[in-house]
């Protein structure tokens, strides 16, 4: 089993959906990469920072997980990242009420010194200065360097993120940002040029549309499950992530065959994140129910058709 490491931000959110609305919960990227990862019972450490106004209990949850938490600063005298969003009738559009940067303006992360031999590095959505930061703290090069960004950093840090993503293996992103990355409509053709900027494989993130996995010439489409009620999108995209990485830092198995895995183990848990606010549920989520959905999700593509 190999370890991981997680960078991300760890933070509050104020999230409002037509489900209802929260006051500041617990949120953040690395938070919910954390988590998902946490289901594989993988050695991972999430780097990141807060302020001094972050309840302990949250940072409990975490080490009850056995994540190590030893890369998180606390700045006594800073506040914590903050988010708020409401999400409109779709839930797949948002819009950003406010976004306080705090503690994370001046973030300069710091690899535990047990974790620079991480055989797995997740590059959580951060600017990619600090993204690359993390890479060049690691004492050996990762056998697989993940990157998750957005459209945000596209439109201010473009040049940065070109240079990052020379260095990693996986980029994550969703259809929207592909297509602004790349200029082209065709998710073939921009997975296509983005396997040309550097990484090998490219995961392309749909939503409530399922996932695609692209390398070389090979294509690999997961669907996602459908869910009677999405109760709150935020970090779906981060669960997915946490669960694609954490898995395969448990299994070491970085094949195009057992990222096809990954994916599906990434969706599954991405379909709890989303039923409930927040955390919540990657919370109170047992490794019976998660192989239930794995489950659901094999019967949902599973099909016998004669070739003839």
């Amino acid at each position: 089993m190999g370890k991981l490491v997680i960078v991300g931000t760890v933070a509050f959110d104020a999230i409002e959906t037509p489900f209802g609305k929260t006051d500041k919960i617990l949120g953040g990227a690395g938070t919910f990469i954390g988590l998902a990862a946490s289901n594989f019972n993988v050695d991972s450490a999430v780097v990141s920072v807060v302020g001094g106004d972050f309840p302990q209990e949250y940072l409990d949850l975490m080490t009850d997980r056995n994540i190590d938490i030893s890369g998180v600063e606390i700045v006594k005298d800073g506040k914590t990242f903050f988010w708020s969003g409401k999400y409109h009738n779709d839930m797949n559009s948002r819009d950003t009420l406010a976004t306080e940067l705090n503690v994370l303006a001046d973030f300069e992360p710091k690899v535990p010194e047990d974790y620079k031999d991480a055989e797995v590095v997740m590059l959580g959505n951060l600017h990619p200065l600090t993204q690359m930061s993390v890479l060049n703290q690691m004492e050996t090069k990762p056998k697989l360097a993940i990157l998750d960004t957005m459209n945000f950093w596209m439109d201010c840090a473009l040049d940065d993120l070109h240079n990052t993503i020379k260095h990693i293996d996986v980029i994550t992103i969703n259809d929207e940002e592909a297509r602004q990355l790349t200029g082209e409509y065709s998710l073939v053709v921009a997975a296509r040029k983005i396997h040309e900027m550097g990484p090998k494989y490219v995961v392309i993130k749909k939503g409530e549309h399922g996932a695609l996995l692209f390398h070389d010439d090979n294509v690999f489409y997961a669907p996602a499950l459908p869910l009677e009620e999405v109760f709150d999108p935020t970090g779906a995209g981060d669960t997915f992530a946490g669960g694609f990485a954490g898995y395969l830092a448990k299994t070491e198995d970085y094949s195009f065959e057992n990222m096809k895995n990954a994916v599906i183990y990434g969706s599954t848990l991405a379909s709890f994140c989303v039923e409930k606010f927040g955390t919540e549920r990657m919370l109170n989520l047992t490794a019976s129910e998660v192989h239930k959905r794995l489950g659901q999700f094999k019967s949902l593509t599973q099909f016998d058709i004669e070739l003839t």
